[in-house]
């Protein structure tokens, strides 16, 4: 099983646990992705391979390892059905999706049965939003061409995935996929609507809350503006030593629709800007349904080059000879970057992946199961 402790029953029991305590199932072997199977590294890390002290199985580290070496993981684990069972944000660049992928194609590769026990999408999955990858910034933050918010769940990500890319990664073979429904639930219910309990997806995602901003403030890894971490508010929190209080003034006069900013000031513990005053703005998404966390996200960004030229910079990578910006990797293309750059304002730079997004839709169209 590939899991992490968001792998529940409805008794908050792990499934692993559960599994293992059952004569009926032979479970032989567990995988982690990023953070853990346990969950507790932190972000770019993993809990390494071990053995699980409550149940003595071997668990495999298939975090930032590459396609040949999760095969070979996989294939050495004596496994003949590999299920997988993890809570998503809906977010191209959370790893999880990715760590699901290579798995997929492991399995394809070595003829092992593949299983995705489908959970509701946190956020909902009605709308797709944000540029589609350019499969040139291919990296674990976006190995395939699609949109930042795709509004899939799990198990329809992986259909679309072994349909589109997976026969090309696994020698022409597609993996034998099924995907186990979830039953009741709607593409627009969020995870206060079901009332499944919420556990912390990582260590970054505390609450729902968290999870809906990420959306689009995860964009902010690629500024040198804190996007939080190291705060009670990870995401919900953005700001630098350079900004001040005109930056929430601003937003606020935008009237961006569903969302409020509060001038916030704080003094990250780890990351960015360690034991150094940040001043900036705390998001309160007042309306769900008309919140657009990508384009939000797309005017905070907007507004903070234009109120801090001198002082607001992107990340940048010297040792990547492809594209050196952190940013684009997120975004999966310069798209975003370059219309920033050359002054356009929040509605121009999100025209700039239209073409690319209805385009996406139009594929994710054909692997939806949920009305």
């Amino acid at each position: 099983m590939l899991a992490n402790p968001t792998a529940l029953t409805r008794d908050l029991a792990h499934e692993v646990d559960v599994m293992h305590a059952d004569r009926r199932v032979d479970l032989v072997a567990v995988f982690g992705p990023e953070h853990g199977f346990r969950g507790t590294a932190q972000a770019g890390g993993s809990q390494g391979s071990y053995d699980d002290p409550a149940t003595g199985l071997p668990v495999y580290d298939l975090y930032a390892k590459t396609q040949d070496e999760i095969t070979q993981i996989i294939g050495g684990a004596g496994i003949d059905v590999l299920l997988v069972d993890i809570v998503e944000i809906g977010v191209r660049y959370y790893t999880y999706i990715w760590s699901m992928y290579q798995a997929m194609v492991a399995c394809a590769r070595l003829g092992i049965g593949y299983v995705v026990l489908d959970r509701p999408s946190p956020l909902g999955a009605s709308h797709p939003r944000g540029p589609v990858l350019h499969p040139a910034l291919s990296t674990f933050v976006g190995l395939k061409p699609i949109a930042m918010d795709y509004a899939m769940t799990m198990g329809e990500l992986a259909r679309l995935d072994n349909a589109e890319f997976v026969p090309d990664d696994a020698g022409g073979r597609a993996a034998d996929l099924t995907v186990v429904p979830v039953q009741g639930w709607r593409r627009d219910d969020d995870a206060d609507t079901t009332g499944l309990p919420w556990v912390l997806p990582s260590p970054n995602i505390p609450t729902l809350d968290s999870a809906f901003v990420y959306a689009g403030n995860g964009l902010f890894e690629g500024t040198n503006l804190s996007e939080g971490r190291g705060t009670t508010k990870p995401f919900e929190t953005v700001g630098a030593p350079y900004a001040d209080y005109h930056w929430a003034a601003t937003l606020n006069d935008q009237d961006l629709p569903g969302v409020a900013f509060r001038e916030a000031y704080f003094s990250p513990t780890f990351s960015k800007y360690v034991g150094q005053t940040c001043a900036g703005v705390e998001l309160h998404v007042n309306d769900r349904r008309a919140y657009d966390p990508v384009r939000t996200a797309v005017a905070m960004i907007v507004s903070a080059r234009r109120l801090y030229p001198d002082d607001f910079a992107w990340r940048y990578d010297t040792g990547d000879p492809v594209d050196p910006y952190d940013v684009d990797k997120l975004a999966g293309s310069s798209l975003l970057r370059d219309a920033v750059d050359a002054g356009q304002d929040t509605d121009a730079v999100v025209a700039t992946w239209h073409d690319e997004l209805r385009a996406f839709e139009r594929i994710r169209s054909a692997h939806l199961m949920y009305r």
